[in-house]
């Protein structure tokens, strides 16, 4: 894969400091809006970089790349990712998705007619937690409950209390906790359930109207799934599922999962616990992922596979996910 990396924030930072063991991909390019050139230029030096671009355009035409990762704001996903496609580049786009189901669903049908690659870079799709979590859902019995939080406070929360409005805090700019971090745990249930029936978002707003925190409440065939998601406060962070005879847990921030509790009853009388309740015997598992560079790197080295194989099915259920994560967004 050759990439061309399109943005300087600190998501694009990390993006290439995950890459770094990835021989696989060849990072031909970066694009910098012209008051951050500097900061192209230096970024450039440090991952042997060739090509500095302050012109989109210019890079889409001229550099050695055929996939472009845009980390930029997310109002301007979806206008980077189509001209990207426009000028036959596969396209890794930052989570949020798009702004729009209908931008997301526009995208996703321009690549397939190109015969090009759409993503989105969501770590929990590629991660050995997940994988262990689908082949162990039927174990745990018909399922009555989903909880998720992912509650952080944001390093951008106090200058956004003073009156000083960052993209993350912005409304226009589609910020907020629900496409931020929240989308983790939307994620989680989307791939683990599909497309709920219906979905409710209870958010707590900020100045501005923006969602600072907030609950999204998905309704299932027999079980609800609850997933909160805050950046103006801090809580332990947890995925748990639960079912009738056993329960899934994950402790920690969602978007880096590396743990996974297995709990299952077992044949046996049930005993009582200190509160009185009377307690079924069970079977614990804990299950650890294997330890990765970083937590980016196994989503990048996912695309680069599918990318050099054309492993278009593959593509295809991630993108199946994601246009069900943008219909859940879509409803606030």
């Amino acid at each position: 894969m050759k990439l061309g990396i399109i943005g300087t924030g600190k998501i694009v930072v990390e993006a290439l400091g995950a890459m770094e063991p990835l021989h696989e991909i060849k990072r031909n390019a970066i694009f910098a809006r012209p008051h951050s050139r500097a900061k192209g230029e230096a970024l450039a030096a440090q991952y042997a970089i060739p090509g500095v671009y302050t012109d989109y355009e210019k890079l889409l035409a001229e550099a050695d790349i055929d996939t472009v990762y845009i980390g930029l704001i997310n109002s301007v996903h979806y206008s980077y990712a189509r001209k990207a496609l426009e000028h036959d580049k596969n396209v890794i786009l930052e989570k949020p998705f798009t702004g729009t189901y209908e931008e997301a669903q526009e995208l996703f049908d321009f690549g397939r007619e190109k015969g090009l690659f759409v993503f989105e870079a969501i770590t929990v799709l590629h991660s050995d937690v997940i994988e262990k979590m689908r082949a162990c859902l039927p174990k745990i019995g018909k399922i009555r409950m989903m909880l998720s939080n992912y509650s952080q406070y944001s390093s951008r929360y106090d200058r956004y209390l003073s009156g000083e409005v960052d993209p993350s805090f912005d409304l226009k700019k589609m910020g907020g906790a629900l496409r931020d971090i929240n989308v983790y745990n939307l994620h989680y249930a989307v791939d683990l359930f599909g497309e709920p029936l219906k979905s409710q978002y209870f958010p707590n707003t900020g100045f501005n109207g923006i969602d600072t925190s907030g609950t999204m409440i998905l309704e299932y065939d027999g079980f609800s799934a609850v997933c909160t998601g805050a950046k103006d406060s801090d809580s332990p962070c947890f995925v748990q599922i639960q079912g009738e005879k056993g329960y899934m847990r994950i402790d920690g921030k969602p978007n880096a999962a590396s743990n996974l509790t297995i709990v299952i009853t077992e044949e046996g009388k049930p005993v009582p616990d200190a509160s009185g309740a009377m307690v079924r015997p069970s079977k614990k598992e804990e299950f650890t992922a294997e330890s990765v560079y970083h937590r980016l790197t196994g989503e990048f080295k996912d695309f680069a596979r599918i990318i050099d194989r054309k492993d278009y099915a593959k593509a295809e259920r991630y993108a199946s996910e994601t246009l069900g994560v943008m219909k859940i967004i879509e409803c606030i």
